[in-house]
């Protein structure tokens, strides 16, 4: 007669516990020989890249007893890591884990496994928190314990009490289904499982079980317990969010948001001034500063195709012309800067260059112009309070009465913040490259310990290497910085160009400059983030309010000019866009839904 097969394997996640693992191990093999028949259980243990006597006295349990099996890792996985490797080398169909110091009386394991061997549930979990058992927790881990299933509850709509429990069984092919989309190989691990499996629909028991802590936690109750906390927010996003956000709502909401901008706006400006003032504007001017803009996409092209050599591809101006011509035309069609991820996908399909090449190029381009336009902007405003310019913008951004810049001020507050850290993230960045020490590395990790700690880390650290590989080549840092002082001058002239074209614009020309300078940059600061689809609104608050603030020129006149010289530049864009969608045989829309997945693509392809 053949030895029965294994049914139930019950996994041990161990990380230094050479004074507690033989002992656990023994009491569990008794404990489950009690309720299950020789031969059809096993106990592995999922040893954890350990720095103790752990690894060899597990070898020494293995080599005694058949049915106890060591899985080694030389590395630290975390703990939800070290159990998924364990599960997928274990045998049996009910797949179980706990604590190794055994904190759950073991009288409960026979209901844990039973629940699922049974084949009534597809998980279950031991809990401290449901009433009828004991559940003897000092204040250091009650309290923490308690707020964070509060917070799963609330954000995750769990109806579990408690989800980080060291007590659980599964069904091997409902877990195996679930792993699919956990994330998390660490603390959040458990929850994360248990809150995807309630989402899939599987049946779930929690048990009340007594549970007594043995020894010392873990747990950093700082790093670790802020990692769960936005591993929360992450899990949140994946399972709550994302899923109903979609091409139509992500339109639907940025429509919606330029029209309450504008509905505000009428609140306390004359729109009927403004037509008026756009009407009179000088249509010869307008269309010179369309040319004038015109001529800054060819140096667009020019300075691509520059951070792409010193990544190791060479390419020609006209083609990444086009490409950016595609990528800001999404931008303008789609909100949270969608179109970005174009970029990649379009130099992708076309020219073969990864996907890791694509969004590392286009960071680049983005610190440059952060960098340029945060300087230009801080230069001229320092200029402007050196000689007493800047008199009027307390009262422009902070005076009473209905033409008081609400929006302006909004949009200044907004772009003094991105700029402050894009300066303090760049840095960073160089004092990483700089020193020995990885600070970025260090710094993510003291605050979290969740997986996506780690990813984020890699994330910065492959970037700043990427930025050093341009900064590190002089000619190339000059060529690109040049580049992007020349693109930003030519975007500031159209505006200048625009402003002269309406009537009562009567500026000495060094004030036109100054002004000029400023107000484009604080607008295109402004309007980084991606609040609505071609940040409009923001531009043209930061845009009026700076216009007003610093010259005679009236609100109706500042921001008619805003709109006109924002219009100007996104006709250019989408006109130039459609011509290169045509040119290079690019759909928009297709291009859009297949760089979502391009950036996955890119993050499996760094891993």
């Amino acid at each position: 007669m053949s030895p029965p097969a294994v049914e139930v394997s019950v996994v041990l996640p161990a990380y230094n516990e050479e004074a507690t693992i033989r002992d656990t191990v023994e009491t569990t093999l008794s404990t489950l020989a009690a309720f299950l028949p020789a031969g059809s259980f096993e106990v592995l243990v999922a040893e954890d890249g350990c720095e103790d006597r752990t690894p060899e006295i597990a070898d020494e349990l293995a080599a005694a007893d058949e049915r106890v099996r060591h899985v080694h890792s030389d590395e630290r996985l975390g703990r939800g890591g070290a159990l998924e490797r364990a599960f997928a080398a274990a045998h049996g169909d009910t797949l179980v884990y706990f604590d190794t110091d055994m904190a759950t009386d073991m009288r409960h394991l026979e209901e844990l496994v039973e629940s699922v061997r049974s084949g009534e549930y597809d998980v279950a979990t031991g809990s401290r928190w449901i009433e009828g058992r004991e559940a003897d927790r000092p204040a250091k881990r009650g309290v923490p314990s308690r707020g964070f299933n509060a917070l799963v509850r609330l954000f995750l709509r769990s109806s579990l009490r408690d989800h980080q429990c060291g007590f659980k069984a599964f069904d091997r092919e409902a877990l195996e289904t679930l792993l699919d989309d956990v994330d998390d190989d660490h603390w959040f691990w458990d929850t994360e499982v248990l809150v995807r499996a309630q989402r899939a629909g599987y049946r779930v028991k929690e048990f009340p079980v007594d549970w007594t802590p043995k020894g010392d936690t873990k747990v950093d109750l700082v790093r670790d317990v802020f990692g769960m906390g936005s591993a929360i927010l992450r899990t949140w996003w994946q399972v709550a969010v994302s899923p109903r956000i979609d091409r139509r709502v992500t339109l639907g909401a940025g429509t919606l948001l330029v029209v309450v901008a504008l509905a505000l706006m009428t609140q306390y400006l004359d729109p009927q001034r403004v037509v008026d003032s756009m009407a009179g504007a000088d249509r010869g001017l307008v269309a010179l500063s369309g040319l004038i803009y015109l001529l800054s996409w060819p140096l667009r092209g020019a300075r691509y195709r520059d951070i792409l050599a010193e990544l190791g591809y060479d390419e020609r101006v006209g083609f990444l012309t086009g490409a950016v011509f595609i990528s800001q035309t999404g931008n303008l069609v789609f909100p949270a800067r969608a179109g970005d991820a174009v970029r990649a996908y379009v130099v992708k399909a076309r020219r073969s260059i990864p996907y890791p090449t694509g969004f590392a190029s286009l960071a680049i381009e983005r610190v440059f112009d952060l960098l340029t336009i945060a300087a230009l902007a801080g230069a001229v405003f320092l200029g402007l309070a050196a000689t007493g310019g800047t008199a009027g913008l307390e009262s422009a951004l902070f005076g009473s009465g209905r033409e008081a810049g609400q929006s302006g001020r909004y949009a200044v507050t907004v772009a003094a913040g991105v700029g402050a850290a894009a300066i303090a993230a760049v840095a960073l960045i160089v004092a990483t490259a700089r020193s020995d020490r990885n600070f970025v590395r260090e710094g993510v990790t003291r605050l979290s310990s969740d997986s996506y700690a780690e990813y984020v880390a890699g994330v910065v650290e492959q970037f700043a290497g990427d930025v050093q590989a341009v900064a590190g080549d002089g000619r190339a840092f000059a060529r690109v910085g040049a580049s992007s002082l020349l693109i930003w001058a030519l975007d500031v002239v159209t505006a200048i160009v625009v402003l002269v074209a309406f009537d009562g614009v009567d500026l000495a020309l060094p004030t036109l400059l100054a002004v000029g300078f400023f107000a484009v940059s604080v607008g295109n600061l402004a309007k980084v983030l991606p609040l609505s689809p071609g940040g409009v609104g923001l531009y043209e608050g930061a845009f009026t309010a700076l216009v007003v603030g610093l010259t005679p020129v009236g609100w109706s006149v500042a921001l008619a000019a805003a709109i006109v010289d924002h219009a100007v530049k996104n006709v250019v864009t989408v006109v130039g866009g459609v011509v290169s969608m045509l040119l290079l045989n690019v759909s928009l829309t297709t291009a859009v839904e297949e760089s979502a997945d391009a950036r996955e693509t890119a993050a499996v392809d760094t891993d």
